[in-house]
């Protein structure tokens, strides 16, 4: 089989199993293929994993996936950041020793050599900073000062005790049970950065996601412009319509040149796909995050919020529902009444689409300047903060 052929294959599966991971629990894919394949990767894989063990080695083997289960879900633990530091080492060492060579070139300069290098350092900055971070622990020092900060919206967030840790809850904070402390304006817990997303180090995350996004575009730009550079000095575009008589035309052309990149640049030609899908999951997810902080709001409020709003739609259905009935029962009571009509009985607004509606009341937010610079200066770094800590003091 042609090298390009296997690539394609490569490529195609890559995808399917990418876009079955992230996307499959839409209600677009419900009862596909892709559902299945995501079950298969998230529950499947894993229940058959643990069912082999179990067969050939007993109890002990399943505790033993069980235990390594523990350590790297629900334990603080350098997995992913050693897979991340992996990824990131592994794919500029490829990117180096296949392209460098043609640096520089015909559409880039010398620069780029150190231009990389350089972005690939601040990337790794913004990493160690979100990792090491501390995200804005609450403790029993500076847990009146976070109250003060986050006041109670009395909707899904109330005046209560950490049952884990014993002392008040601030509004926006979480215990984490992986990290085992309570954390300022919680986010999430991220498994690649080993720590939580809070209120001190959220700025560093969102400085993550940005420049991640924009280094591996800027790698799928300039190695694009390799190949350009590489295919104008070779003249291959000359070479295919005078010595191959290839029509010159982008529809003669193109199949031709694909075929030559693939065969003679192969390696340029899977690292920029590569790149591609990275920066079109982090940009995706860049976004949700801005959105997030655009609005003042977290990923656990959403969750909270969704549960909320469910729950008060489901509590006005039921009351809707029993006075509709209780309407119905005393109608059937009284006189009857002259017939509606079908046209004015078609078009009513049923009770249950009134009683749909619920208001999402988020006293948080402030305003999208002063929500972004809540997330660029946190509260507990401004001097207001330290002056609120210096009078409960």
């Amino acid at each position: 089989m042609d090298v390009q052929w296997i690539l394609l294959i490569h490529g195609l599966l890559t995808l399917l199993v990418v876009v079955s991971f992230l996307c499959g629990q839409w209600p677009i894919f419900q009862g596909t293929p892709i559902q299945r394949i995501h079950y298969f990767l998230t529950f499947g894989a894993y229940d058959y994993l643990l069912r082999f063990f179990g067969f050939v080695c007993g109890e002990k083997g399943t505790n033993a996936i069980l235990s390594v289960e523990y350590f790297c879900c629900d334990r603080p633990n350098p997995i992913l950041q050693i897979i991340y530091l992996a990824i990131i080492g592994t794919t500029y060492y490829f990117i180096a020793k296949s392209s460098f060579a043609y640096i520089p070139g015909y559409y880039l300069s010398e620069i780029h050599r150190f231009t990389s290098l350089l972005g690939v350092g601040i990337g790794v900055v913004f990493f160690l900073l979100t990792s090491f971070t501390d995200p804005g622990t609450v403790k029993a020092e500076n847990v009146s000062q976070y109250q003060s900060a986050y006041p109670y919206d009395n909707i899904i967030y109330t005046e209560k005790e950490c049952s884990t840790c014993k002392i008040p809850k601030p509004a926006r904070s979480k215990h984490c049970s992986i990290c085992d402390r309570c954390v300022a304006r919680f986010d999430h817990h991220c498994g690649w950065m080993n720590n939580c997303i809070g209120e001190r180090n959220t700025r560093y995350f969102m400085a993550f996601l940005l420049w991640h996004f924009l280094l591996c575009l800027y790698g799928v730009i300039a190695l694009g412009l390799v190949l350009a550079g590489r295919m104008k000095e070779l003249r291959v575009v000359h070479i295919l319509t005078v010595y191959y008589d290839v029509e010159n035309s982008f529809r003669s052309l193109a199949p031709q040149v694909v075929q030559w990149l693939l065969s003679a640049y192969n390696t340029q030609i899977l690292l920029t796909v590569f790149l591609a899908v990275v920066s079109l999951l982090l940009v995706g997810f860049f976004g949700y995050h801005a959105n997030l902080c655009r609005t003042n709001t977290t990923t656990n409020e959403t969750i909270k919020w969704e549960d909320y709003i469910n729950w008060q739609r489901k509590v006005k259905e039921v009351r809707t529902s029993a006075a509709a009935l209780k309407a119905s029962i005393s109608g059937l009571s009284s006189e009857s009444k002259p017939l509606e009509s079908k046209w004015k009985t078609f078009f009513r607004r049923s009770p249950l689409e009134d009683a749909g509606a619920v208001v999402k009341n988020n006293i948080y937010d402030k305003g999208i300047v002063h929500n972004i610079w809540e997330i660029i200066s946190p509260l507990s770094t401004r001097r207001s903060f330290l002056q609120t800590k210096k009078k409960s003091g």
